[in-house]
């Protein structure tokens, strides 16, 4: 069967319909988008903001914040139109 999008499974650019966790980076900053509530009405992610320091081996965490799922989405989509790339766990 053949996806009617045309790319494969896991290369969609449209968000997951699921719960998943994901990582930002643009080399000196990292946001990760962690799942906290996800039903039939409403999904929220914790949204956790650090920066990446030379002297030390984790992150400093700057932020953390609750959005819901399209603010999340909206999130996600300015900084990677901006440059940020998708990254790792980074703590």
């Amino acid at each position: 069967m053949t996806s009617t999008r045309g790319q494969a499974a896991g290369a969609s650019k449209h968000p997951p319909l699921s719960p998943k966790e994901g990582w930002l980076s643009d080399g000196r900053r990292v946001l990760h988008f962690r799942p906290t509530h996800w039903d039939r009405w409403s999904q929220r992610l914790e949204v956790t903001s650090g920066e990446l320091l030379p002297d030390q081996p984790v992150p400093l965490l700057k932020n953390r914040r609750e959005l819901t799922r399209e603010q999340a989405i909206t999130l996600w989509s300015q900084k990677r139109q901006e440059g940020w790339k998708p990254c790792g766990p980074q703590w």
